[in-house]
């Protein structure tokens, strides 16, 4: 199952009253647990947004690669 944005930030809220709940929380409610998942989705999000900026930029240095190496072979066509 894929949680969106909303499910994710409903999770987060149930948990942290739980959390805050303390002693008093449902009994056998993995607050922490649910809190470690919650910081594993942070963790994986900031990772692919870096990922995706390494691509964009392996991209453009390929793109400008190209344009060099096609340039040359003109004028050496020529």
């Amino acid at each position: 199952m894929i949680l969106d944005a909303n499910q994710i930030a409903s999770i987060r809220q149930h948990n942290d009253e739980e959390l805050r709940r303390g002693s008093r929380a449902t009994h056998g409610y993995p607050a922490q647990t649910v809190q470690n998942l919650l910081h594993t989705i942070e963790t994986l999000k900031k990772e692919k947004r870096k990922w995706k900026k390494l691509a964009q930029a392996r991209g453009k240095a390929l793109d400008d690669i190209c344009g060099i190496a096609t340039g040359a072979k003109h004028t050496h066509g020529g």
